[in-house]
């Protein structure tokens, strides 16, 4: 039970469009509607400039790291560890909260890999 509630929390958390957050608050523009459509740090480079693609950045490998460290930090097991970091990362191709479109993945899978390194 505690394995499927993790990986459910990691697909939300990996949902959390940063990108599209971050570009509609600091350049009010919906990141669907410019550029290449994507709701990554490359399209709020374009659409919205450096600091708000560096936060989107930060906040898209962020959750993935945070997924993954979570999982770690309760010790599961290394099968489960990879299910929750391909649910983060799905949750960033197919947000919840962003109508199911969302960005490429390599930010937050950055995040998930830097997370599973062995210390």
């Amino acid at each position: 039970m505690r394995d499927i509630v993790l990986l459910a929390a990691a697909y939300l958390l990996g949902s959390v469009p940063f990108g599209l957050l971050i570009a509609r608050v600091q350049g009010g523009v919906d990141l669907r509607r410019v550029g290449s459509g994507n709701i990554g740090a490359t399209n709020v480079l374009r659409a919205v400039g450096r600091g708000a693609a560096a936060l989107t950045l930060l906040g898209d490998m962020g959750k993935g790291a945070a997924a993954v460290g979570l999982g770690r930090w309760l010790e599961v097991s290394p099968a489960v560890l990879a299910l929750i970091a391909l649910a983060a990362v799905a949750g960033h191709l197919f947000p919840m909260f962003g109508g199911f479109r969302g960005g490429k993945g390599v930010a937050t899978t950055l995040g998930v890999v830097l997370a599973a390194m062995p210390a």
